[in-house]
This record gives C-alpha cells, sequence and structure tokens, in this order.
C-alpha cells in the first residue's frame, strides 16, 4: 500500500515535472491580514499575487499547506470525529497558475495525476462545471465542458450551481468558475444499486469531492462606487437577528438575503491575467488511494491512535460509539493544536488564541468522558506527532519540547475545573428537561466559570437530547462585551483610487524622504475619532512588523511649481495584505499632486536601536540559557523593547547579568551590522536563524552582527554598526505564558535616561535614609524595625478592640426579644472593624449587631446576625448590606446570612445606617 508520505510526494513531483516551483506551506496562523485568524485555504498565501498587490515570483508553483477551519462559514468543528472525513487542521496539495496555464492544461494535468499517476479507476469518477447563473449574467463555462469531455463521458460531467461551483475569495476581489472532481468509494454492490451522479454533493460519506480546480476570470468590485461595504454591513445589522437565530429556516432567508444585496451592490468585471487555484484535500486523497471507508483508518492517523490505545489502554473499535468517537477527535485535535502553537498563537482568551483553546479543551472533555482518563494525555502524543511531519513540516520536531509543556500545561489548567463543571452542566441538564433547552445564562456561566466553551456546552447538550439557547448565551456575550466592543468597533469604508498605479513600493531602508503619489485612500471611523487611510506609489514608511512599530511622520502634497500646502502628519503605518498603509487623521480634497512623504528621522533611530540590540540579545539569551532559547514574540518601539522567549524557568540575577554583560561587550566592539539579501537556502546554509511562524520569500534578508554570533533573517531596520547602540540594560524578566518568558529592556539614549534616573532615586533615598555608607543595610534595619512596630501594634489594636466590645455590651437594647447593638466606632481598618463584630457573635445570643467606622475618610459597616435570629426573623445580613445599606453610603458589599461587611463613599449617613436596621427589627 502506498503510504501517504509518498502519495505526497507524488503530487509534488508530478508538478514539478509540469514546470511548477515547490513552495513550502505558509504558516497557518495569519499575519497582517484583517479578515482572517488562520489560514484556511491553499490560496491564502498567494493572496497578494490574485489582488494584484504584488507580481508572482513564479508563474507556476505547487504546495501543500496546512489549514485551519474552526470558525467563520468554514467551521467543520463539531463533525470533527462524529463523521469520517471533516478535519480541523488539514492538507491541502495545490497546484497554481498567475497568468500562466489555464483551463485545458490544469483539467488535463488533474486527470492525468489521478488516473495515470495514483491509478485511481475511471469509473469512479465524476466531475461538475458552473451552470451558468442568469442573475449575474454568467453562461454556462462551456470551456472546462469541451475540455472534460476530452477525458471522461459527458454523462459524468454534472452541472453545478453558483453555491457549488463558482468561488469568491470575499465579497469583493478575484473570482470565477471552478470545476470540482468527485469520487465514489462505495462498494460494488452499492454503485448497481444507486447511480453515483444522484449522490455528488449530497453529503454522502463515500461519495465525496477531492479536488477543486477554480478559473479565476472575474474581478468583483463595489458597482455603487464608494459606500457599497457600509451598505452591506447596514443591512447585516438590520438583519443580524436571523443569523444568531436557532431555526435554520432564518438562518437560510439571512444567506439568501444577503446573497441579493450583495449582488445588488457589485458587478463582475473580466480580469486582465486569468489565473489557476487548485485545491485537493490530502487526508481525503489519502483515503481514497489506501482503499479505506474513513480517513481515520489511513496511515496519516493511525499511529497517533495507536499511541492513544497505548497510553489509555482503551481500545478504538472502528464504530460510531463514543470511545471511538474520542480516537478520532484526539487524532484530529492535536494536529491543529500543535502545529498553531507551533506557529506562533498561544492558547489565551481571545482572538487566535482562544480557537485554540476551544479545541483543546474539546479534545480533554473526550478524553476525561469516554477514556476515563484524567490527566494530561495530550501532550504525550507529540513525539509520534512530530515524527510523521519531520520531513514536510520539520518546525514541529525543532520546538517538541516547548509546545510539549505548553500543551501539558492547558491540560492541567483545564482538568482542575472539568470534574466540577461535568456535575455544574449535570445539574443544569436536570433543571432544563422540561424545556430541553439549556439557558443562554447557564451556558454563559459554564463558560465564565469552568472555561466551557459554548461548542463544548452545545456539544454536552446534544448528547443528552437537549439544545442551547444560543440567542441568550450571544445576547449574555454581547452585554460583557459591549464597552470593548464600543471601544474597538470601526467602520472602514471603500477605498477611492486617485492614481492608477499598480504596485506599492518601500525604500525607506535607504531613504527616509521621497517623492510619491498617492494610489488610493479610505476613511476608517471608530474609536471616538475618524482616520484616513493612505497608499503610495513609492514609501519610506516601514510597516509595523515582525514586532517593530511602523513609522511616523509628514506627507506634504505638492500644489505646483510656486509652492505645497502644509503637511498631513502620519500618526502610524501598517501593513494590510502586503500593502502598506499610512494613517493620518486628515487630508486635503484633493490628493492628485505629487507627495512628499518624509518619515520621523528622530523616532525612526530610537526604534531601530531597539531593533538591532534585540537581536544582540536573542543570541546572548541562547548562549547563556542554551539553544532551546527561541522568540516567541517581540515588540519594538522608540521607548524600549519587549521579548518573548521559549524558556521554562525564571532567570536568576546572575544569568541576567551575563546577557547584559555580553550584550554591552558586543557593543563596544562596534561590530559592523552587514545585511545581505540571499536565496532562503544560502542563509540557512550560512547559519541564519529564521522565526517560527514566519513566512519567508525565495530571496530574504539577512542581518548579520558578526558571523560566528549573530546572523537572523529580517525584515527591520538596522544600526550601521553596533557601537551606535551605546548601552543596554534589562528591566525586568519574567512569565507571559507556559514556556514563555518576558524581558523588557531599553538601548541608547532611553537606556542613558534609565540609568540617570535610578542615580537620582538612590540619591534621594540615601537622603532620607542620612547617607548612609550601606544603603541595603540601612532599608533592612529599617524593614525589620517596621515589622517589630507592626506586632507591637496589633497587640495594642487586639486590646483595645476588647476595650470596645465591652464598652458596646453594656449599651445593649432589647427590641422585639432580640438584643440590638448599633455604634460608630473608632477603629484603623475594615478587618478590625470586622473582627469587632464577629466578637460580639460569640458573646451574645439573639442578637442583632451594625457598627460603623469612619477610616481614612470613607464609610464602612459590618452587621452581624445570631444564627437564632436569622432563622426566627428571617433577617439576612448579606440582604441587608446590599438593599439597606449599600445604597445610603453610595457603596456595595455583601456577606453571609450571619455577617457581611459594606464600604461606600458617603460618610454621611452612618447615622442613618444603623436606625435603617433598628427599624428592621
Amino acid at each position: 500500500m502506498m503510504t501517504s508520505a509518498a502519495i505526497r510526494q507524488q503530487f509534488l513531483d508530478f508538478f514539478k515535472s509540469k514546470g511548477h516551483i515547490i513552495v513550502p506551506s505558509a504558516p497557518v496562523v495569519i499575519k497582517n491580514d484583517p479578515t482572517l485568524l488562520f489560514t484556511n485555504a491553499g490560496m491564502n498565501q498567494f493572496k497578494d499575487y490574485f489582488l494584484g498587490n504584488k507580481p508572482a515570483p513564479n508563474p507556476r508553483v505547487a504546495d501543500t499547506q496546512k489549514c485551519l477551519r474552526v470558525s467563520g462559514k468554514h467551521n467543520d468543528l463539531e463533525e470533527v470525529g462524529v463523521d469520517t472525513y471533516h478535519h480541523t487542521l488539514f492538507e491541502m496539495l495545490g497546484n497554481w497558475s498567475f497568468g500562466d496555464y489555464f483551463k485545458k492544461e490544469a483539467i488535463a494535468w488533474s486527470w492525468e495525476l489521478l488516473t495515470d499517476v495514483y491509478k485511481l479507476d475511471k469509473d469512479r469518477l465524476y466531475v461538475t462545471i458552473f451552470e451558468g447563473d442568469a442573475k449575474e449574467g454568467l453562461p454556462k463555462d462551456e470551456e472546462a465542458y469541451n475540455e472534460w469531455k476530452k477525458v471522461i463521458a459527458e454523462d459524468r460531467i454534472l452541472l453545478g450551481n453558483k453555491k457549488d461551483n463558482f468561488w469568491e475569495m470575499g465579497d469583493t476581489g478575484p473570482c470565477g468558475p471552478c470545476t470540482e472532481i468527485h469520487v465514489d468509494c462505495r462498494t460494488d454492490e452499492e454503485r448497481k444499486t444507486v447511480d453515483g451522479k444522484t449522490l455528488v454533493n449530497n453529503d454522502h460519506p463515500q461519495v465525496i469531492e477531492i479536488w477543486n480546480n477554480v478559473f479565476m476570470e472575474f474581478n468583483r468590485i463595489w458597482s455603487t462606487g464608494k459606500g457599497g461595504a457600509s451598505e452591506l454591513k447596514k443591512w447585516e445589522e438590520t438583519n443580524a437577528e436571523l443569523v444568531l437565530s436557532t431555526e435554520k429556516e432564518k438562518q437560510d432567508e439571512y444567506k439568501k438575503g444577503r446573497a441579493d444585496k450583495h449582488r445588488e451592490l457589485t458587478s463582475l468585471s473580466p480580469l486582465p491575467n486569468k489565473h489557476v487555484d487548485t485545491g485537493m484535500g490530502f487526508e481525503r486523497l489519502v483515503r481514497v488511494i489506501q482503499k479505506k471507508t474513513s480517513n481515520y483508518d489511513t496511515d496519516v492517523f493511525t499511529e497517533t491512535i495507536a499511541a492513544t490505545e497505548k497510553i489509555t489502554g482503551k481500545t478504538y473499535d472502528f464504530s460510531d460509539s463514543k470511545q471511538a468517537v474520542s480516537f478520532r477527535v484526539i487524532a484530529d485535535h492535536i494536529r491543529a493544536i500543535s502545529f498553531t502553537i507551533t506557529d506562533g498563537q498561544l492558547p489565551s482568551n481571545t482572538g487566535a488564541g482562544y480557537v485554540i483553546r476551544r479545541i483543546l479543551r474539546r479534545a480533554v472533555r473526550y478524553y476525561y468522558s469516554y477514556l476515563d482518563f484524567k490527566q494530561p494525555l495530550l501532550h504525550q502524543l507529540l513525539p509520534v506527532i512530530a515524527k510523521q511531519f519531520e520531513n514536510v513540516f520539520p518546525e514541529l520536531n525543532q520546538q517538541l519540547d516547548f509546545v510539549s509543556k505548553v500543551i501539558k500545561e492547558e491540560e492541567e489548567a483545564f482538568l482542575r475545573t472539568l470534574s466540577n463543571g461535568l456535575k455544574t452542566i449535570d445539574e443544569v441538564m436536570k433543571q432544563s428537561q422540561q424545556t430541553k433547552t439549556i439557558s443562554g445564562t447557564a451556558a454563559f456561566e459554564l463558560l465564565d466559570t469552568f472555561g466551557f466553551p459554548i461548542d463544548l456546552t452545545r456539544l454536552i447538550a446534544s448528547e443528552n437530547n437537549l439544545a442551547v439557547d444560543e440567542v441568550g448565551f450571544n445576547a449574555e456575550m454581547n452585554q460583557q462585551k459591549n464597552r470593548s466592543r464600543a471601544a474597538t468597533a470601526l467602520e472602514t469604508q471603500d477605498w477611492v483610487t486617485v492614481n492608477d498605479i499598480p504596485n506599492s513600493k518601500f525604500v525607506g531602508y535607504d531613504s527616509l524622504e521621497t517623492k510619491s503619489k498617492v494610489i488610493k485612500y479610505r476613511k476608517v471611523s471608530g474609536k471616538g475619532k475618524e482616520l484616513y487611510q493612505i497608499v503610495l506609489d513609492t514609501t519610506p514608511f516601514y510597516a509595523e512588523s515582525g514586532g517593530q512599530v511602523g513609522d511616523a511622520g509628514t506627507l506634504t502634497i505638492l500644489s505646483g511649481a510656486e509652492g505645497h500646502d502644509s503637511p498631513l502628519t502620519i500618526i502610524d503605518t501598517k501593513k494590510e495584505n502586503d500593502l502598506i498603509i499610512h494613517f493620518a487623521e486628515t487630508i486635503p480634497a484633493d490628493l492628485n499632486g505629487e507627495v512628499i512623504a518624509k518619515v520621523d528621522a528622530t523616532r525612526r533611530k530610537n526604534i531601530t536601536v531597539h531593533h538591532s540590540v534585540t537581536h544582540l540579545m536573542h543570541a546572548a539569551l541562547r548562549n547563556v540559557l542554551g539553544t532551546h532559547v527561541a522568540q516567541k514574540g517581540s515588540l519594538v518601539n522608540e521607548e524600549h523593547l519587549r521579548f518573548d522567549f521559549s524558556h521554562f524557568a525564571k532567570m536568576t540575577d546572575e544569568e541576567i547579568s551575563a546577557v547584559e554583560k555580553l550584550v554591552n561587550e558586543k557593543i563596544r566592539q562596534n561590530i559592523p551590522v552587514v545585511i545581505k539579501e540571499m536565496k532562503k537556502d544560502e542563509a540557512v546554509a550560512l547559519g541564519a536563524m529564521a522565526l517560527f511562524g514566519e513566512k519567508y520569500g525565495d530571496v530574504v534578508r539577512v542581518v548579520i552582527m558578526d558571523p560566528a554570533y549573530s546572523i537572523e533573517l529580517c525584515g527591520g531596520t538596522h544600526v550601521g554598526s553596533t557601537g551606535e547602540l551605546g548601552l543596554f540594560k534589562i528591566k525586568s524578566e519574567g512569565a507571559v505564558a507556559a514556556g514563555v518568558r518576558r524581558i523588557e529592556a531599553v538601548c541608547g539614549k532611553a537606556a542613558e535616561d534609565l540609568i540617570n534616573s535610578t542615580f537620582l532615586e538612590i540619591g534621594v533615598i540615601s537622603g532620607l535614609l542620612k547617607n548612609p555608607k550601606d544603603i541595603s543595610k540601612s532599608i533592612e534595619n529599617l524593614q525589620t524595625e517596621n515589622v517589630s512596630l507592626k506586632k507591637h501594634i496589633e497587640a495594642l489594636e487586639a486590646r483595645q478592640l476588647v476595650i470596645i466590645r465591652n464598652e458596646l455590651l453594656q449599651k445593649d437594647e432589647i427590641i422585639n426579644n432580640v438584643t440590638f447593638i448599633g455604634a460608630i466606632v473608632e477603629v484603623s481598618s475594615a478587618d478590625a472593624l470586622k473582627k469587632l463584630c464577629f466578637d460580639l457573635k460569640n458573646k451574645l445570643h439573639d442578637h442583632v449587631a451594625v457598627l460603623c467606622a469612619n477610616i481614612d475618610g470613607k464609610p464602612f459597616v459590618a452587621v452581624g446576625i445570631s444564627d437564632t435570629v436569622v432563622a426566627a426573623k428571617s433577617l439576612d445580613a448579606g440582604k441587608i448590606i446590599k438593599e439597606h445599606i449599600a445604597p445610603l453610603i453610595k457603596g456595595g458589599g455583601g456577606g453571609q446570612k450571619n455577617l457581611a461587611t459594606a464600604g461606600g463613599q458617603d460618610i454621611s449617613n452612618l447615622k442613618a445606617v444603623i436606625e435603617k436596621v433598628k427599624s428592621l427589627l
């Protein structure tokens, strides 16, 4: 049987023989693209070529791409493990033509590879082509039909609608018809019973699509001009309740309405260059070639399943039981978790990090509940995955210890709350039997308290024939997020084209000022202000990338030979889909003239200093701590640097000092900073260090600070020699995540300022201590004296509380057979007030006490009630505090039925507090 590794290699070798350049997979974690969290299709890394933002370096390429689909319209998470062919992370084999070959070659090569190389049975193959769409004015794809007729019977060429056979990148941009190849994997007996063509695109588990060839020949644009995106957004907001509904009919109504509105606002025009974009699901292809009925029965997954069997002592039985589903979920999810962490995305509570945490917790719940395994499991599978992919995705094997530690700590954290969470959801489900629906409030509390993502609650509910009120859950989530949404919401208008210039060029490595022209601009509204985004044909402004912040400066629009307008202030520069975007608070009415783009040189210099010293520090960390150290994130600005790196222990003072010493030695050596451009393979052979999770082209920029010390691939700006850095100083070191430490440091003038301010502060402290010879010894003596005095004060306060308590016991009064004590007392802290109230409780029977105090100008109240009074009079100290006392003192508080406290802002009502509690009796 052909192995999965051989199948993958044959694909790449085949297209290499057809003149394609084989390129590596892009990281699964997306950067510089606000529309995506993860790479979810093979074309993502080539998006700029299709959009025309930059030319493709090679007209023909092929690859295998790691893809992740667990959010948005491509959300397969709930099917994963339940069926046999959906996955979170999967490989997409693809061949690409950028303005080179088109339908004829793509179709012929698809057929040749599947039937001549992989030897698939031609009688089991079906193809679909686009049938046309009258509303869009799109005809049937006759060209694809005629090419397929050359190799396959016409009754196996099926017509598909716009939903299945017309591919679009997004609301606007390149798009076109596609042709899909499907394979019928049923037995011969089943095939005789039902014609396979009737099962194509009908979700039959054994009649599946394996390859899609997209022919990009159109460009979708906003036909309304400026405002099309805003109009569509307003329509979506108006109809948002439909998509939030749990009723499929309303969701379908929303989708149809959106499609109609989208068509109304947009139009199609032919592209100047036609492209081919193909994708073949690797796991499905292996299943077909290895003649399996499930993706999980192939050698893509069997080793992981076998390792899980060995660890848990359970057996995978190829059934649909919960135990079998658990094996499949684990085998799938561990790949998604491990490769995303490898590519730089740590689990967290927001964004892409939360997606990874959701996947991990889903897997933990399965092995906890259905494999009866109560300790971390997933991290034990990492060596199997790393070994399996070491020749195609070697980065996991290179970071095995780090990724394993991150996953183990995430497992341990969730396992600590999982047991109680499952008990709670059991109680919730019992209470939900009548309505058959778990309330949105309960689902939100499971997330908020026990870390149960909504899809996990939904899964457990469905296993017990219950639904989840997701409209209610979303309402709870929205209520929690309203404030942050208001602070971060952006409304982006359509681009307005000023000059039809195809590409934007960066010249900021060599020049901080240049003449340019505006290509396009748009307005962005949000965060309480309006900003404008501007794209230039040539720019010296460095866009935020690789941890280095974007440049600031000015744009001056030239009005003609006589003079120029006032300069626009550029406050930031960012990169979006390889476009360099300049942010300004205002723009003139006319942007047609020439532009002088000028970077703030002083700010750039300070940023550059911090970036260059980051390279020296990275190398020093590897020298001092070990070569396991790898960059996991950074921030470089004009004030300081922040550097995250893989390491499993707190750095000692000696290690921090050693790093500082080594970096400053390299600065004093005044090493020339050599920057070269070369092929990536040459850079790697030279010893250049690449960052995990970054996508590098064939030609890379190599920054060398002594070939024996620091060689890194880097696109940032750098000094000419290390002597320009002046001085380096680490400010702090600490943990930020499992296996990840963070250093904050300063260099150059910022380091000089830090040293000066620190010496100034030491001088002040020395003066306050009467200029002792040994400042640290004097401070130790003060601390010792302070501890002694505190103990003495505590003893005095304890005696004073006894005196106050005895005085209060003499001031009691009887109201309705209950002893009542109410007083304003003098104590030093809220804890002392609470202790006094507790002491009274131990000395009295059938009593209510309310004690008030003015502590540093703020009111504090404590209420104590005997258990007998709580029962007999139905009084509740916590309720009294919340309902009666907190409003009087403009504060809040709470506690138990027999003892509760409150603090507030209004000190004028302490007597009213006493009278209010007294009136309750």
